[in-house]
């Protein structure tokens, strides 16, 4: 089992989704701590390059300049130890300038709120923003109990011998 930080929360990506240019990565925050967590707004997102340097982008809050929805405002809740709160991250990969060259982050770092420490989270694959230089975050909110804790799906396994390069013979030739 992970350790849970001195903050008292633990941050970590639920995964990706992505089509048609748009991208979604969903975050969770779980109070691993032993006292009640407030939060109110909005996660803080740091994305870096592949050698680790930030990239300068603009943070929206919301989604009303990535896509449709998304947009709740944020609401002050309290996570009791164990409890979960989720947001989602949401961006385009879209080229609208070929003079400008397009971005590609490698690397997230997300803060349950301004001035709290970050956690770097997996961004589930490149955060590939075209030249937009902008990401989306929802509010936190706070997650169903019934609903299921998120797995990401494991890997799949390695091949256990090197694959062949010579079909099968096909017995109806």
């Amino acid at each position: 089992m992970v350790e849970c930080p001195a903050s008292g929360v633990r941050i970590r990506a639920t995964g990706g989704d992505a089509a048609s240019g748009l991208r979604a990565l969903g975050i969770e925050l779980v109070n691993c701590g032993e006292h009640p967590y407030q939060l109110n707004g909005y996660p803080v997102l740091h994305v870096f390059d592949e050698e680790r340097e930030p990239i300068m982008l603009r943070v929206v809050n919301g989604a009303k300049e990535i896509t449709m929805g998304f947009d709740q405002p944020p609401q002050k809740i309290t996570l009791a130890a164990g409890e979960r709160a989720t947001a989602v991250v949401l961006w385009r990969n879209l080229v609208t300038d070929s003079t400008v060259v397009a971005t590609k982050g490698e690397f997230l770092t997300v803060a349950p709120a301004a001035g709290q420490p970050a956690e770097e989270v997996d961004p589930d694959g490149p955060i590939d923003l075209g030249n937009t230089g902008r990401i989306g975050v929802s509010a936190w909110k706070k997650a169903d109990p019934a609903a299921p804790v998120p797995t990401r799906p494991a890997r799949p396994p390695a091949p256990s011998v090197a694959p062949s390069s010579v079909s099968p013979s096909d017995s109806r030739l």
